[in-house]
């Protein structure tokens, strides 16, 4: 069943792990640079969808988002990645375990109304009136909720499917409000439209399912990401300290587990190596240089394994 959606003239991918990635869209080169840091190598033909990872038993596979959730839940495919939204919208949630979030390809799934409208300032305001999107199933059990009705079938909301183009179906008279993916919000401004309330916060997640055919690789694989997420979150930051102000110092900089300390030839003072996240590096330098500490320094981590 594995690779039965491949076409015979293609690769044989029998004996090889199945990686999907999205084939365009806005996951696809983010997906292309994650692929790069974890050492995956391939050459892709034109207009080709399968290509073999030549230094690992993968073949990698370039479908629409959309549909990734669903071949990996069914066994069609290995390990893949796609968004978090598309997981909770082919309802494969059960179906497929999520190995890591990826943190990027970040947005909001919002209810959105037109600013117009001045009598719409939450999603309760639109039920019962005409919703368009191209997300129905997670529309359809917000509006449940919304309604208190448990069968998102029987609500009185009027859900309604466009495939593209959502934001303009307001303006054109098509519906009383829409929900989408949102990650500025520029498009909707542009629109005339306004949040009213958020369905889900997604973002790019990587997963494989319940029975993979190669748990060892997909391990392998995780590992890997995880290596580069770290790298990616965190700096490893170097100082100079006298040993009486160590114990304030890693309590500033205690690391993911514990700071590296190294005698000095100095008598009294050691070096330091620590990995502290990028986003609070600033603030850590100054209280180090405050409490003494000299020479303070800040590497790049290019992967990791922590």
């Amino acid at each position: 069943m594995a690779n039965s959606f491949i076409n015979a003239s293609l690769p044989d991918t029998s004996d090889r792990m199945l990686f999907a990635v999205p084939k365009k869209g806005r996951l696809y080169d983010q997906c292309l640079g994650l692929l790069s840091s974890i050492g995956i190598e391939f050459n892709r033909k034109p207009r080709h969808d399968i290509a073999l990872v030549t230094n690992m038993p993968i073949a990698l596979v370039f479908l629409p988002a959309a549909d990734i959730a669903t071949y990996v839940a069914k066994g069609n495919i290995d390990i893949g990645i796609t968004g978090l939204d598309i997981i909770r919208e082919s309802q494969t949630e059960n179906d497929v375990a999520e190995l890591l979030r990826l943190g990027f390809g970040k947005c909001k799934l919002q209810v959105q109304a037109p600013l117009s409208h001045q009598g719409v300032a939450s999603a309760e305001d639109l039920v019962g009136k005409r919703i368009v999107t191209s997300f129905i199933n997670l529309t359809k059990q917000r509006f449940a909720e919304l309604e208190g009705v448990s069968d998102p079938e029987k609500i009185k909301t009027q859900v309604r499917f466009v495939s593209g183009s959502v934001e303009a179906a307001c303006g054109l008279g098509l519906a009383d409000g829409i929900v989408d993916l949102v990650e500025s919000g520029d498009t909707m401004r542009a629109a005339g439209l306004h949040a009213v309330g958020t369905i889900l916060e997604t973002e790019s997640v990587l997963i494989t399912n319940q029975h993979p055919r190669f748990p060892k690789l997909a391990a392998i694989i995780q590992k890997r990401v995880e290596g580069i997420l770290t790298a990616r979150q965190y700096v490893l930051c170097q100082y100079n300290i006298d040993r009486k102000s160590l114990e304030m110092a890693c309590r500033i900089a205690p690391g993911r587990q514990a700071p590296t300390v190294t005698p000095l030839e100095q008598n009294g003072w050691v070096a330091v190596s620590v990995m502290v996240e990028k986003k609070v590096v600033g603030d850590k330098m100054d209280a180090l240089s405050d409490i003494g500490a000299t020479d303070i320094l800040v590497l790049d981590i290019a992967n990791a394994r922590a």
